[in-house]
């Protein structure tokens, strides 16, 4: 016989979304138990590896240093997405987010004033002080302190869900299979950014070459347990949060540090030593995600970066040192470059700059002229000794294919209407919002606003 619990509400994940959820629907009165799969030191999805959260505001605050209003949020998002999100939804989140600095503040996290630099993010994102791991240490204190039950290396194998109506989930806990009953169930276990033959379902072989930056835990198992119960999908599965990272990183976990945010200060080019995209056509929090799909399109899916002397301290280095030449040739020899091509390339792109005045905080006048791919911004010769590469690949961060909602949070179903007791909150429900794109700080504003709009739906359908 399996060994059944009861709680009220079941929460299925243990990053910011869940979090939030289990807190605001424990605040409401719920006996609240998390299942979160991967072991305590490891908890948290990739919200270890987030730094800040964009949120609307009306005024600058001691650690925003303007006003961020919801059209320019609308505006921001509508630019990044192309259009492909649930309108009424996203502006109900963003709505919504306004008052989710200063409740997030009550469960504990603490901010810090915003980075300056090459991010330009001081006056739209709060950033967590200590990182994401603090903010997800002050929301596990906040919802223990509170009474919330918490289950590591508990992943769910199976769902038990009757036309729409959560009955059970079945976990492995401590080597036993555990039915675990409740009221409501809250599903917030991130993506399937892990598994890489479900990402070839959507990319084919490229696949392959992809690095993921967050947790190795986000296999998608109880997003494909859901669409198989019925709950309906939403999104592209080739869709995904993927900006360009070192190509030297790991390839789970790697995090903030092998971000790269150093496109605008030089030239990208693939394989064949040949530029495929404009790297100066916008600021980096709304148009750096872009550049993981780019690279993904690119032979063998890696590209270069390439600068030289004067930009090398004007962005936020990788984990790992730029490779270094005195000469292009050398540099492209380095690379396994073809060397004749890459000078072509280097000499071309400098004899197309235009002068004007750099200035990487707003779209400056520096651009090229005469070239195929044209600079529009930002653009300088590589002319000063030494020169220096990152090579870059695909790092993907979460997936935007998921589980359809409304402004409940209440998941809905493909034979029509919402689930009567489930709800979805994070990553798993990303796609209503996100149907390509990305903003800086934007997943973790879903997952909070959702969270806990989420966590609240659940209680009160528990009763409480």
């Amino acid at each position: 016989m399996t060994e059944t619990i009861q709680t009220d509400v079941l929460v299925i994940g243990g990053g910011n979304a869940a979090l939030c959820a289990a807190i605001a629907a424990r605040r409401k009165g719920s006996n609240v138990l998390v299942l979160e799969g991967a072991p305590k030191f490891y908890r948290g999805g990739n919200t270890r590896h987030t730094r800040n959260m964009r949120c609307a505001h009306d005024t600058a605050t001691d650690t925003l240093t303007g006003p961020y209003t919801e059209e320019e949020f609308w505006d921001d998002l509508l630019r990044v997405t192309e259009g492909n999100t649930d309108e009424p939804l996203a502006r109900h989140m963003i709505a919504k987010s306004k008052e989710m600095l200063t409740w997030i503040t009550e469960q504990g996290v603490r901010f810090q004033p915003s980075l300056g630099g090459t991010l330009s993010l001081g006056r739209t994102n709060s950033f967590f002080l200590g990182g994401g791991r603090a903010m997800l240490n002050a929301l596990y204190l906040t919802a223990e302190k509170l009474g919330v039950e918490v289950r590591y290396d508990a992943p769910v194998t199976s769902l038990d869900i009757e036309d729409g109506n959560f009955r059970a989930a079945i976990a492995r806990i401590d080597g036993k299979d555990i039915r675990v009953e409740a009221k409501s169930l809250v599903a917030a276990a991130g993506g399937f950014e892990a598994n890489i033959d479900w990402l070839k379902e959507g990319w084919g072989p490229p696949a392959e070459n992809f690095l993921i930056r967050g947790t190795p835990y986000n296999r998608g198992d109880v997003l494909k347990m859901l669409l198989a119960n019925g709950v309906e999908s939403i999104g592209d599965p080739t869709q995904c949060h993927a900006v360009a990272i070192d190509a030297r990183a790991p390839k789970f976990d790697g995090g903030i540090i092998t971000r790269l945010d150093c496109v605008v200060f030089g030239i990208v080019v693939n394989k064949n030593a040949v530029r495929f995209y404009d790297e100066g056509e916008d600021f980096w929090p709304k148009r750096y995600a872009i550049w993981g799909r780019l690279v993904a399109a690119q032979p063998d899916q890696i590209s270069y970066i390439i600068f030289d002397a004067k930009s090398l301290k004007k962005f936020m280095p990788s984990l790992f040192p730029p490779i270094k030449a005195d000469t292009i040739a050398e540099l492209a020899v380095k690379l396994e470059l073809p060397v004749e091509q890459l000078e072509r390339t280097v000499g071309d792109f400098n004899a197309a700059v235009q002068p004007g005045t750099f200035d990487h905080t707003v779209f400056d006048d520096c651009r090229t002229k005469g070239l195929e791919i044209e600079k529009t911004h930002w653009a300088t010769k590589l002319e000063d000794p030494p020169y220096y590469a990152y090579p870059v690949r695909p790092g993907i961060t979460f997936t935007y294919l998921g589980t359809r909602v409304d402004k409940d949070a209440r998941m809905q179903m493909a034979t029509g209407g919402g689930a009567s007791n489930m709800f979805a909150a994070g990553e798993i429900m990303a796609g209503n919002v996100l149907g390509k794109g990305y903003a800086a700080g934007i997943g973790m504003t879903i997952g909070s606003v959702f969270g806990k709009i989420a966590g609240e739906g659940a209680a009160t359908h528990a009763g409480h």
